[in-house]
């Protein structure tokens, strides 16, 4: 079951202290930004409400009446031990702390602890829970890779084996809030994989796109941030930012690969703190979207350089998907083909053409640096000059700086080349002359070289001597 809510499992309070669940519950919610928080004041039901609720992390008291901290971190440990356990106390007992922690206990904390220490501890257990459940999903998923959603993917154009690991990885991570990165060439079709990811998740906000490429910091933090009214010279209002907009949806920042030295600073600090602060403001605001990212470059070989953080590098690298290049996903090449003439002949108002068959022969050996764009602007040039019959080559020749004898070799026609082309009756009897060469006047052998029966070989070669026998 999805819900907006984060974390997306419930996070259950558990003190015998009214006041204090109560103060607990608003530092969670206000500065800890979670909003899916559960109490409980008597540690006798706290086994029926993990049984009856989705709960991934409990915060614990040491010390309530009836059942102690420690016996029930043993239950809980016990009975769902994929629940983490935060232990709480109002006294600092290291021997206590150690003793819980050998029990399963994933942190210990004293009531009286800052409330930043204690706001990390719990989203590191929250996000604990969230690895856990996403690599279960994805061992999930690998053994049984049939789509889930197929219909979702219906707007990606491929039977490539590559393409279709990358859709049953995005099913399987769908549910996740850490950032997935997009790798691969400029046009293969990065922002479609990411409105198919957004999709999946099916989140109840939008899909808000942001090409960071050549943004300043200044710009880069009044697009993503906004600003208040007054916090610059010209700001006479107050500015919401894409991060905002995105709430409850996914946010795509494509290029990251370009940001600055600063960007990537905040960038950073938005994806490990998941706060925000917009210009002019002091107080901060808390990310409620899954973040997206692409890029075109290698940043494996840009943090080895130095031009891209590391630290930022690998929080991106929760989730990862490459994106092959058309090159590589040839047999795609020709349902592309149909379906980019399908889509320019209905955008121009007119019939679908009939591609020539040299064509597949041609774009099969072209390397397509521009990608699936590259050959969707091509067809379109196409479509845009066609004027009936068969779709003319020359756009296409032009377009991929083809010579002709490059055409030749491709479409491997003997007939390409020649200035004048023979009758279709003459250009028979050619073919069934180099047949019987071949066959050293076998007719059953040269039959089978063209492909029809020894009789009706023998039927043609009756009728091309009766001329002859006729005049003697």
């Amino acid at each position: 079951m999805t819900t907006d809510k984060y974390p997306a499992f419930k996070i259950l309070m558990v003190d015998d202290e009214l006041p204090w669940l109560r103060s607990l519950g608003m530092t969670l919610e206000g500065p800890g930004g979670f909003e899916n928080l559960m109490q409980c004041d008597d540690s006798r039901q706290v086994m029926k409400l993990l049984a009856q609720h989705d709960v991934g992390v409990v915060l614990l008291d040491l010390t309530m009446p009836h059942l102690g901290g420690e016996e029930l971190l043993q239950l809980i440990k016990r009975d769902f031990p994929a629940t983490q356990v935060i232990i709480l106390s109002g006294m600092n007992q290291l021997e206590t702390a150690v003793g819980c922690m050998r029990q399963g206990a994933f942190d210990y904390f004293v009531k009286t602890v800052e409330e930043d220490r204690l706001l990390d501890g719990v989203r590191r257990a929250v996000r604990m829970v969230e690895l856990q459940r996403e690599n279960h999903e994805i061992r999930r998923r690998l053994l049984a890779p049939k789509l889930e959603h197929p219909e979702i993917f219906s707007e990606i154009i491929t039977r490539d084996p590559r393409m279709i690991s990358v859709f049953t990885y995005l099913e399987s991570i769908a549910a996740s809030r850490h950032p997935l990165l997009i790798l691969g060439e400029s046009g293969v079709g990065k922002e479609l994989i990411a409105r198919v990811a957004h999709r999946l998740a099916q989140p109840g906000g939008l899909l808000v796109s942001v090409n960071v490429a050549g943004l300043d910091d200044n710009v880069f933090a009044d697009t993503l941030f906004g600003h208040r009214k007054g916090a610059f010279t010209g700001a006479e209002r107050d500015r919401r930012g894409m991060i905002e907009q995105a709430t409850g949806g996914t946010l795509f920042l494509d290029e990251i690969g370009d940001l600055s030295a600063a960007s990537q600073v905040k960038l950073l600090r938005l994806l490990q703190e998941g706060e925000y602060y917009p210009l002019g403001s002091d107080t901060p605001q808390h990310i409620q979207a899954r973040v997206i990212c692409a890029t075109h470059q290698d940043l494996a070989a840009a943090v080895a350089a130095g031009n891209f953080r590391n630290d930022l590098y690998y929080r991106l690298h929760a989730h990862q998907v490459r994106i092959p290049p058309l090159r590589e996903r040839r047999e795609d090449i020709a349902l592309l083909l149909e379906h980019f003439l399908e889509l320019a002949a209905a955008e121009l108002d007119k019939s679908v053409p009939t591609p020539p068959r040299e064509l597949s022969a041609l774009l099969g050996s072209y390397s397509f640096p521009g990608n699936i764009r590259e050959l969707q602007t091509m067809v379109q040039d196409a479509v845009s000059r066609h004027r009936g019959g068969v779709l003319s080559m020359q756009t296409f020749v032009e377009r991929t700086g083809t010579t002709r004898e490059q055409l030749i070799l491709a479409t491997d026609n003997p007939f390409t080349d020649l200035h004048e082309l023979p009758t279709l009756s003459v250009a028979t009897e050619l073919l069934v002359d180099a047949a019987l060469l071949r066959a050293r006047d076998n007719q059953s052998l040269a039959a089978r070289l063209l492909g029809i029966s020894q009789p009706a070989l023998s039927k043609r070669l009756k009728l091309r001597r009766q001329p002859d026998d006729k005049g003697v």
